[in-house]
């Protein structure tokens, strides 16, 4: 019995896995970064949006996750709230990894 609770929990996780394992440069197409940001996160569509390139992954991936809870509201957060209800937990994960590896 254990034993197929073991399994059927490793089933969930590997069904879950496709968002973790996403391609970041995708998902930054997808879900519009590049509109605002710029393809490569350097040319932000405004001066007073961020040049996201070379971000730090966990400050990217916190910054994300509070616009989308709404914990994050000052600034230019209401442009990108609007967006946000497109991307999921697991995405952001993989949007602040692709960030931090663009280079500045």
């Amino acid at each position: 019995m254990q034993s197929s609770m073991l399994l059927a929990a490793a089933m969930a996780a590997a069904l879950a896995a496709p968002a973790l394992a996403a391609d970041g440069a995708k998902l930054y197409t997808e879900r519009t970064c590049a509109s605002c940001h710029g393809k490569d996160g350097k040319k932000p569509l405004l001066p007073d949006y961020p040049v996201i390139a070379g971000q730090n992954a966990k400050y990217a991936e916190r910054q994300m996750l509070d616009i989308k809870s709404g914990a994050r509201a000052n600034g230019n957060s209401a442009a990108m709230k609007g967006v946000m209800h497109l991307v999921s937990a697991d995405e952001i994960k993989v949007l602040a990894a692709y960030i931090a590896k663009l280079k500045p």
